[in-house]
């Protein structure tokens, strides 16, 4: 009788944070979006997002990339301002754009890539000036982007343009956008070649590794979105007049920053951060188990 008790007790007790299953998994499982009002809910690397919508695979002057991924949802003010800006980027010199990773249909951590992209405000744009926007979904697969960025990490290659540095201005100036993401390379390239009356845009081009072939743009939380979390001003934002085209910038350029010495061991080892694809339920704001179960 008392054996029977403690394996009753044992099976109704919780399960250990290492069994439960991941955020990632669950989120990356959804293939449709969640029938609710529209609504970013937590942080842009921890979070999740209802009532998200499809960018259409294909229009008049985008293409939507890898399409396998099932990751071309967004926040509507996201969706809207994609199909806003490919149809700008006709006016000065660019056919459309090729739009890569947005979202899940549900936002949340991916399975792979991103550690943002949670929220369904980010979205990721080719390099890529497009030739053609009438690929099949197989063409989409086998196609890459460009590097704009050297291999050395220091300046631009051939297929940077003046092109590219206008479809950049002209996203980052649109006044939903909170900053964008890209290689440092191309952030001094456009220090340089800004016009001096004109660079206030500048301070949201930032730069960050791992961007050579796409910008990442992040839009701001839309108003009325009281689960959405804003993102914190950074330290470029106040200084040379808020462009971020500093001395600092060049420290991305650095041996300092490309060869650092190898790192000494600490006295005491200091605690690792959980990354995104090791999110539980838990980790995320409680809304998202609504997100995951609504209809």
């Amino acid at each position: 009788m008392i054996r029977k008790l403690v394996l009753c007790l044992v099976l109704l007790a919780p399960l250990p944070a290492q069994a439960e299953k991941l955020a990632n998994k669950l989120f990356g499982a959804a293939d449709n979006p969640s029938a609710q009002d529209a609504m970013p809910i937590g942080s842009y690397a921890r979070g999740c997002a209802a009532g998200l919508v499809e960018l259409p695979e294909t229009g008049p002057t985008w293409q939507a990339m890898r399409l396998s991924r099932n990751r071309n949802f967004g926040h509507p003010m996201l969706v809207q301002y994609l199909e806003e800006l490919s149809q700008s980027a006709t006016q000065i010199g660019w056919r459309g754009l090729y739009i890569g990773d947005m979202g899940q249909p549900r936002g949340g951590p991916m399975t792979s890539g991103h550690a943002s992209h949670q929220i369904g405000l980010d979205a990721d744009i080719w390099m890529l000036p497009p030739q053609r926007l009438d690929m099949s979904g197989q063409e989409r697969e086998k196609i890459s982007s460009i590097p704009v960025r050297s291999a050395d990490q220091k300046s631009v290659t051939d297929n940077w343009s003046p092109r590219h540095h206008a479809l950049l201005q002209l996203a980052a100036s649109d006044p939903r956008v909170d900053r964008i993401f890209v290689a440092a390379a191309v952030k001094i390239e456009m220090c340089k070649t800004a016009k001096a009356a004109d660079k206030k845009w500048l301070q949201k081009i930032r730069p960050i590794a791992g961007h050579d072939t796409h910008f990442h743009v992040r839009l701001k939380c839309p108003k009325g979105a009281r689960l959405c979390e804003t993102q914190k001003p950074s330290v470029s934002e106040l200084s040379n007049g808020g462009n971020g085209c500093d001395e600092s910038l060049m420290w991305w350029v650095s041996d300092a920053y490309l060869n650092p010495p190898k790192p000494t061991k600490p006295e005491k080892p200091q605690p690792r951060k959980k990354g995104p694809r090791e999110f539980t339920m838990a980790d995320l704001p409680r809304q998202c188990a609504n997100v995951l179960s609504s209809q």
